[in-house]
């Protein structure tokens, strides 16, 4: 028998399930059993001098990077996504703070390795079969395709401890390069061991992929995926922007996205009512779930639950839920649904600024306790101890989410403590202008940014929204509900709103458009 590994349940399955499928994307479909063959090459591979301790994985939503994956933690090493949007000079600088033992890159991520990234990448790299090989590389480096791979496989995961690194998962930082969030494989273990529970996941599921492995919502799909013996169908780019036809060809069984893809649809006119009878099982995460989207999502799923789900990286992918219900749990004037409860061994509190516990009903940071706790950021101590606090004895995580639990003990989340913006001097928390924008413009699609922003002060707030309706009638609705210094000075109506990596609505990407818009205009504007 086998100690914990984060790749035991997939070693399992490839006993159990050999023949079943395991992954499959447009192109390649992949049982457990082949799986396994490659997976235990390849960690056979990373081990051939020592132990590593750390996989690089330079690919995405492929089967390199799902092999690369498993192998590093049949390997017994932690896994590290690389985000193949990064600029050249961003791959380089975090190349140097991963301290990575092999690198693992598919035909996209291979097109990366350039001579400045590949003199900072590890001596052992593995690409995908069908990529080029580079033709500058260090004497001491080795770049083998997938099927060039030769060692003597692994025969199963090696053990691994309870405060071991699984992995890292890079999260946007407010400024300079992202940090990296190291989750131990005993945080991911009792992840699972609470998720299991309610998600139920069996060999005939078929789990839809719309995460970039760099989203740590891909831990949760892969990880139960592979222990249930389930199968895991990849998305493509395209295939994305319209999933209705990929959800009913497929007959997915359990859907896992941002609430944005919900919008996208209801505005194109895809998401009718019992278009997807194979859906037993749907979630949201990452963004607020308006009430209207999530009862919109359940009329196409005749025959599912629709979960909304909270959590931030650093508390190990999620630590409550709130299915949708009738009536739905809805946070009071916002439109969306609730976070719900905590999981059975996490502990939630609502904290004032000098970190004491508020009462039920009153608005506070959200913190975080319990066994999913990261071990830290990689490389950044400061910005560690700043976040993870020990108060009163034990060690807490401070989300810098706004939230409140009612009397019923329910979660409700308000928005980002560093999203509330002074504009003026008045105080205003932009998820509570949008909730409002979304209901004047009847519709999901909405972002609002704080902007102009003169000597790091805001001096008004744009609105942007994908509505049929007029700038002048939406002004009017807002102007009914909120008073006028909260209601944007611009609304910008568009035919579609930029997207990040993880499909969530990238307001930097608006805040930039605003400021290009006036170099433009004014090209000394910036000096």
């Amino acid at each position: 028998m086998v100690g914990f590994n984060i790749a035991s349940g997939f070693f399992r399955s490839t006993l159990a399930h050999a023949d079943r499928l395991f992954y499959s994307d447009a192109s390649r479909n992949v049982t457990y059993g082949e799986m396994g063959e490659s997976v235990r090459q390849l960690a056979g591979y990373f081990s051939r001098t020592r132990r590593p301790k750390r996989i690089g994985i330079l690919a995405t939503r492929s089967f390199e990077a799902y092999a690369g994956i498993l192998a590093a933690g049949f390997a017994g090493a932690a896994y590290v996504p690389i985000n193949l949007k990064w600029p050249e000079s961003r791959i380089v600088t975090l190349l140097g703070l991963m301290e990575l033992d092999a690198l693992v890159a598919d035909v996209n991520g291979a097109s990366l390795l350039t001579p400045d990234v590949l003199a900072a990448a590890p001596d052992c790299i593995v690409i995908a079969d069908a990529a080029k090989r580079p033709a500058s590389v260090r004497n001491s480096q080795s770049i083998v395709h997938v099927n060039e791979v030769a060692a003597e496989p692994l025969s199963q995961p090696l053990p691994v401890a309870a405060d071991d690194l699984a992995y890292i998962i890079f999260t946007s930082g407010t400024t300079g390069l992202p940090k990296g969030v190291m989750i131990s494989a005993g945080s991911l273990e009792n992840y699972l061991r609470e998720s299991r529970s309610w998600t139920n996941l069996t060999p005939q599921d078929r789990l839809a992929e719309t995460c970039d492995v760099t989203f740590d919502l891909t831990v949760h799909n892969l990880f139960l995926c592979v222990e249930a013996g389930a199968s895991l169908h990849i998305l493509s780019s395209l295939e994305m922007m319209a999933p209705g036809r990929f959800v009913r060809a497929r007959e997915i069984t359990v859907w896992m996205s941002v609430p944005t893809l919900i919008a996208m649809m209801r505005r194109n006119g895809s998401l009718k009512p019992g278009i997807f009878p194979s859906l037993r099982l749907s979630i949201f995460c990452g963004e607020p779930l308006p009430v209207a989207a999530a009862e919109a999502w359940a009329a196409a799923t005749p025959n599912g639950v629709v979960e909304n789900i909270y959590g931030p990286t650093e508390g190990t992918v999620i630590c409550m839920r709130q299915r949708l219900t009738n009536p739905p749990v809805e946070t009071k004037g916002r439109g969306i649904l609730a976070i719900g409860k905590p999981y059975d061994s996490m502990e939630i509190a609502i904290l004032d600024s000098e970190q004491k516990v508020l009462p039920d009903c009153m608005a506070g940071e959200i913190a975080l306790s319990g066994p999913q706790l990261a071990i830290g950021y990689l490389g950044a101590a400061e910005q560690t101890a700043d976040r993870f606090r020990t108060i009163r004895g034990k060690r807490w995580y401070l989300t810098g989410d706004l939230g409140l639990r009612d009397e019923a003990g329910t979660y409700h989340h308000l928005g980002r403590t560093d999203n509330q913006v002074k504009v003026k001097g008045n105080r205003i928390e932009l998820e509570e202008v949008e909730a409002h924008l979304r209901k004047a413009a009847e519709t999901d699609v909405v972002a609002v940014v704080a902007w102009p922003v003169v000597d790091g002060s805001a001096q008004g707030l744009v609105g942007f929204c994908c509505s049929d309706k007029s700038v002048s009638e939406i002004e009017a609705a807002l102007l009914q509900s909120l008073p006028r210094y909260m209601v944007p000075s611009q609304i910008r109506i568009e035919d579609s709103l930029p997207v990040n990596i993880n499909g969530k609505v990238d307001r930097r990407a608006l805040f930039q458009q605003l400021e290009e818009a006036v170099k433009a205009v004014r090209p000394n504007a910036a000096e």
